[in-house]
């Protein structure tokens, strides 16, 4: 029983997601940049979308971190990490969640957060603002 539930558990880990910019299987990638290089061993991303994690305009989700004026970047840098953990790990394959949408049959839902993690997400945020209330849906793309 127990050498079951290791290859089950072992089974979500170093899998890639099903997702418009990952790859089909994770393995190394020397030249990630900035705060994705924690993966730089065993990567689901590539060296350019690790680059484009850190653009204020990227094209990975034609999204601008500044949407509403300047974010801050002390907050800028904890959805830049958010994003290179999504981009990146290999170790998300308890959190995968199947969906189907235009850009993706994967996503990642219900992922802990560390209490330290999300206190300082918090204290270097609370100042920035959004001018949208749900980030994940009901977005106008018609004027790019």
């Amino acid at each position: 029983a127990a050498a079951a539930a290791a290859a089950a558990r072992d089974s979500l880990l170093n899998i890639c997601m099903d997702a418009k910019h990952h790859k089909t299987e994770p393995g190394p990638e020397g030249q990630l940049y900035g705060q994705c290089a924690l993966w730089k061993e065993n990567a689901c991303c590539t060296a350019n979308t690790s680059l484009e994690a850190h653009e204020d305009q990227s094209y990975l989700y034609n999204f601008n971190w500044d949407h509403c004026g300047a974010m801050p970047e002390k907050c800028k840098r904890h959805f830049i990490q958010d994003t290179c953990l999504y981009e990146c790990s290999p170790n998300l394959g308890p959190w995968i969640d199947q969906t189907d949408t235009s850009w993706r049959k994967e996503r990642i839902l219900h992922v802990p957060l560390c209490r330290e993690d999300c206190e300082q997400w918090w204290e270097d945020c609370q100042d920035a603002v959004t001018c949208k209330v749900n980030w994940h849906k009901g977005w106008n793309w018609t004027t790019g």
